[in-house]
């Protein structure tokens, strides 16, 4: 019997919106044999982004340099390959507005001239799939009811997030098993344990035997199970389980990279602060960062003063926890003075993720704050900064995210958390019980 040949599928035309290129700069390698489109409105808008320090202005600027090495006169005509196994890049001007837009949008905005190219595609090729890309969703709800076809961009999105939240393995062990963790420090053997699966480096246990229970983590390195104590550092004390572990992979030299994700005050960044100025004689800064989202994308430049007063209300939430801290300890005491003493010296700094960019930081424990409002490319930028001696902690709510352009499965705290799962020098905790008041757990459950 002769074999049926594959019927191989045309390829498809991508229309790309400004958020996506601002998103990952190297987008336009990700569709694969796809054929691509960029309105030129698109260009017009990266050009308001080149200048300035933050991660997407970086991402402007690179996208026109991958352009501008790429592009020929081609690029307004036919198209330009992107290379092998890949489809064409072809920029298009500006398409006029059909009734139909006319009579549905009251203004010429850049997302309706974007709309405008993306229709005009689908009109002049019906035999092809046209789909506009964007991450925003009410620009592609917009698409759907002109009845373009439009979608997310799913590149390095995570597909699933349930084991991000569950992380914690509970096993079932026997009293003698709970005494034998107690008595020594060799751990159980997991050879011996009735577990479902097996467990990957510094993953966390919650080991029972009945009424009695212990907590355990496990080391890649000798495939055992070791006790994880509850550890006391500048006055905080962890309060649960999920805490105790915070705790226990914060002060773990050996683990380089943390991420701690949870609702509101879960105790996040309290917990890192706090380890942090607990091992500060083992690093020479301690830094607090978080990116500035301003509220309702409203622009800092409303804000009165110089640049570091208008950057303040973003860092005061750093400056709560440090307070917390504080408040635990006596202002006379040693620990008390010596916060004073590393702020006067520069060796406890809490700044915007801005003035971090281009640095390299060495010996240094670094906490990154809001990481949720981080895309995949930001957090990469900033770990691959770390130098030699640096721990680096990322803290947020994966499901309270303030960018209009990332959710939960697109941001960079999710993409950390599951691609780096298994390494030895990782760990993640997934924080659930609130811890900051009874009325705030009150409110977060009920409300």
């Amino acid at each position: 019997m002769k074999k049926t040949a594959a019927i191989s599928k045309p390829p498809k035309t991508f229309v790309l919106d400004t958020n996506v290129i601002l998103h990952d700069y190297r987008c336009i390698y990700n569709f694969q044999d796809n054929n691509l489109v960029i309105p030129i409105v698109v260009l017009e808008e990266l050009d308001r982004f080149k200048k300035g320090n933050e991660q997407i202005n970086y991402n402007a600027r690179e996208f026109v340099r991958i352009l501008d090495g790429i592009a020929g006169d081609r690029v307004f005509g036919d198209g330009v390959a992107l290379g092998k196994n890949l489809g064409k890049l072809r920029v298009a001007t500006g398409k006029p507005f059909t009734q139909e837009m006319l009579d549905s949008f009251d203004e010429v905005t850049p997302d309706h001239r974007i709309l405008a190219v993306a229709y005009d595609e689908k009109k002049s090729n019906p035999q092809k799939i046209t789909v506009l890309v964007s991450k925003d969703i009410n620009l592609r709800m917009k698409a759907k009811s002109l009845g373009i076809d439009a979608q997310d961009y799913l590149s390095g999105q995570v597909k699933n997030v349930d084991h991000l939240k569950k992380d914690i393995g509970v096993a079932s062990v026997s009293d003698a098993q709970i005494a034998a963790l107690y008595a020594g420090s060799e751990g159980l053997d997991t050879a011996k344990l009735n577990l479902k699966q097996k467990p990957h480096a510094n993953q966390l246990f919650l080991l029972k035997s009945g009424e009695a229970s212990a907590l355990a983590c496990y080391s890649k390195q000798s495939g055992r199970l070791r006790r994880v104590d509850k550890v006391r550092a500048f006055g905080i004390e962890p309060r649960n389980a999920e805490q105790t572990f915070a705790m226990h992979v914060l002060m773990n030299t050996a683990i380089q990279l943390v991420s701690l994700t949870g609702v509101a005050g879960t105790g996040k960044t309290l917990l890192a602060l706090a380890a942090a100025l607990a091992q500060e004689g083992k690093y020479d800064q301690i830094l607090l960062s978080r990116p500035v989202i301003p509220l309702q994308n409203q622009d800092m430049g409303f804000l009165p003063g110089a640049i570091n007063e208008k950057l303040m209300p973003y860092m005061l939430p750093l400056y709560d926890n440090l307070a917390v801290i504080k408040s635990k300890l006596k202002p006379t005491s040693r620990e008390a003075v010596h916060i004073e003493e590393l702020q006067r010296q520069n060796k406890l700094m809490i700044t915007p993720l801005a003035y971090i960019r281009g640095r390299s930081l060495t010996n240094t424990f670094f906490i990154i704050d809001e990481a949720q409002n981080l895309t995949p490319h930001e957090v990469k930028t900033i770990v691959t900064r770390a130098g030699e001696g640096t721990k680096m902690v990322f803290t947020g709510d994966i499901q309270q995210i303030d960018s209009p352009y990332l959710d939960i499965r697109s941001n960079g705290l999710t993409h950390l958390s599951d691609r780096m799962i298994g390494e030895e020098i990782f760990a993640h905790v997934n924080l659930i019980k609130g811890e900051r008041s009874e009325l705030a757990e009150l409110a977060g459950k009920n409300l």
